[in-house]
Order: structure tokens, then C-alpha cells, then sequence
């Protein structure tokens, strides 16, 4: 294999199999298991890998009520609200947008309750304006990652 695209052809196996050893990565991208180590500590150091975990469903662990929350914000306190919902464990994502809102967060609940009762502790935040929330009906794709193009 040309060293040219190793980085890239390592990151699309791990992508493949996160939980792969170093001697099967080796063989399967034909250098040495000390080449795919040093590659992998070099893209973990450069910020490119930035940890290993696990897919968890969380509908499995009666997560079973997604919800998509827009917020509008006070200019000066967004950083304070980011900030606070950062601390709320269900919040799995959380984006600064462009658009009608300056925020959108992505909440995983057990149900309409729990998520009631954890939207309504965001809208006491003195920074939030407005929200707008969206219960989702059903989940077409999720934490997809996708390979790189080899050049």
C-alpha cells in the first residue's frame, strides 16, 4: 500500500471495526503493526481520532422518545446556555446554528414526561428568548460516520 492514503484507509477500517487489533489492521492494509501504531498515535495526537466507544441504542435502555430542541437566544448568554446544556446528560447534541434559531439540541428520554420536565428547566435559563420543539416520530439514520475518499 502507497504510505500516501494509509492515514486515510486506517481511519475507514477503524471506521468498519473500532475495536480492530493492531496486527489485523496491519494485515489488512499490508504494512507493520508499528506503522499502524505510530499512524494511529499520530491522528489520535493531531486531534483526528479523537476516542473509541461504543454504539449504544438507546431504545434498547427504554430511551425510547427523541426530540429536537430550537432555541433562541440572548445575544450575551449564549455562552451560558451552551454551557447549561452541556449539563443535561439527555442532551446529545448540541449545534450553534445560522437560520430562525441560534441553537439546536438533540434529547434522548425515557418519555413525554421526563422530556416535559427537562425542556421546561431549559426554558427557565434567562437566556432563552424562544424554543421550538420536535418529537421524533422515527429514526431513518443516526450517528452515521462515513468513509473517506482514497485520492
Amino acid at each position: 500500500m502507497a504510505y500516501e492514503n494509509l492515514d486515510t484507509e486506517l481511519i475507514n477500517e477503524l471506521l468498519n471495526d473500532g475495536r480492530a487489533s493492531l496486527r489485523s489492521l496491519a494485515e489488512e492494509l499490508d504494512v507493520s503493526v508499528t506503522t499502524i501504531s505510530n499512524h494511529i498515535a499520530e491522528l489520535e495526537d493531531a486531534g483526528v481520532i479523537e476516542g473509541y466507544s461504543p454504539e449504544v441504542n438507546y431504545d434498547e435502555l427504554g430511551y425510547d422518545v427523541t426530540a429536537t430542541i430550537q432555541l433562541n437566544i440572548e445575544g450575551s448568554k449564549l455562552a451560558d446556555v451552551i454551557e447549561n446544556l452541556r449539563e443535561h446528560n439527555q442532551i446529545t447534541s448540541i449545534y450553534e446554528v445560522t437560520g430562525d434559531y441560534d441553537v439546536i439540541a438533540i434529547g434522548k428520554f425515557r418519555d413525554t414526561d421526563e422530556m416535559n420536565g427537562q425542556i421546561k428547566a431549559l426554558l427557565n435559563d434567562s437566556g432563552v428568548k424562544e424554543s421550538n420543539t420536535n418529537v421524533v416520530l422515527n429514526t431513518v439514520s443516526e450517528h452515521v460516520q462515513f468513509e473517506l475518499d482514497v485520492n
